[in-house]
């Protein structure tokens, strides 16, 4: 079997695309940047019942502004927002953004959707005052951009929980057999857990290529309606989010970005049970870097890659949790710590 995966099995095999990221240590907090080369068609579906966003209307294909500067996925609840504003800043500076009017000493005005998750629990320093560092976490992120980026204890992952085990930031990609390249970034804060019940299998085996997260197949697993292995047992409203970006090197209109968000929240059934819960922020972004055209037969191409960007989605969420490593000197509990099976 031919691999299907990019070459670096991250989002950014998509071409037009890089991350940046930066992590406050002593805040147990960070920021995730997906940065395009030029503005690129966004959209947006929001599921979970918490969530936390900013721009998110511009993205409706009825409204004025079709395209985004970047997205940025935040950890640090309502505080993290402003981690936009960074970023924001920085491109401003640059000369990107949105200009409905073109005269001298008239700034653009760069569209930067946001969505974070809460991770103000995690025992980390939030005692910050009058300057949260989410701000500069963003322009530091923005500047960090790059192909490559850490997968787990990272940017928006780093203070996160997938259930009761460490989460993290995951990705990965995929090529379809005529061209077209796939990605999917998540930041994993999740109320659900990402592994079976009773050992450590992740419910995204099916979809796992190459080994990418530990090659333990499911099995014969079954699981009761209420059996939700390592899930949260503290359901906090707000204190839970999945936040993740899905990408095609694809030419799409508006709608058509939005119907890929839409089937990409698939990936985060298909990898985190339960999901999508009254105190989840799950939500998901779709970019479309505008490289290939759709076929002939434009809407089954589109059926095509917004399932490759559900599974990508999935195999995202259980790398995050398997690339993560727990805080030092604390109590939570990595995916790499679980015993062995016998």
């Amino acid at each position: 079997m031919i691999d299907p995966r990019g070459r670096l099995n991250l989002i950014t095999d998509v071409a037009g695309l890089r991350v940046g990221q930066a992590t406050d240590g002593r805040a147990r907090s960070g920021v995730t940047v997906i940065l395009p080369d030029a503005p690129a068609i966004c959209a947006v579906d929001a599921r979970g019942g918490g969530p936390g966003t900013r721009e998110t209307d511009a993205l409706a294909p009825d409204t004025l502004v079709e395209a985004a500067d970047a997205v940025v996925l935040a950890g640090g609840s309502v505080y993290g927002l402003a981690a936009a504003d960074g970023v924001t800043a920085w491109l401003g500076a640059r000369g990107r953004g949105f200009g409905l009017v073109t005269a001298p000493g008239v700034p653009r005005a760069p569209i930067v959707p946001a969505a974070i998750l809460h991770d103000l629990a995690n025992g980390g320093d939030k005692a910050w005052g009058l300057t949260p560092p989410y701000r500069a976490l963003g322009i530091a992120a923005a500047e960090a951009a790059a192909e490559s980026f850490d997968l787990g204890t990272a940017g928006a992952g780093a203070g996160a929980m997938a259930g009761a085990l460490k989460g993290g930031v995951g990705s990965a990609s995929a090529v379809t057999g005529d061209g077209f390249t796939v990605g999917a970034l998540a930041a994993v804060n999740s109320f659900g857990s990402v592994i079976a019940p009773g050992g450590r299998a992740f419910w995204a085996a099916p979809y796992e290529i190459g080994g990418e997260f530990g090659a333990l197949p499911l099995g014969d697993v079954r699981a009761g309606p209420e059996d939700w292995g390592l899930a949260k047992r503290d359901a906090r409203v707000r204190a839970n989010t999945t936040l993740a970006c899905v990408a095609v090197d694809a030419i799409l209109t508006p709608a058509q970005a939005r119907r890929l968000a839409i089937m990409a929240q698939d990936g985060l059934a298909r990898a985190i049970r339960p999901v999508h819960a009254p105190f989840d922020g799950d939500v998901v972004f779709a970019i479309a870097t505008g490289r290939r055209p759709l076929g002939a037969n434009a809407a089954f191409d589109l059926t095509r890659l917004g399932s490759i960007a559900a599974d990508c989605l999935a195999r995202a969420v259980a790398r995050g949790v398997f690339e993560a490593r727990a805080w030092p000197g604390t109590a939570a509990i990595a995916w790499r710590d679980l015993p062995a099976p016998p």
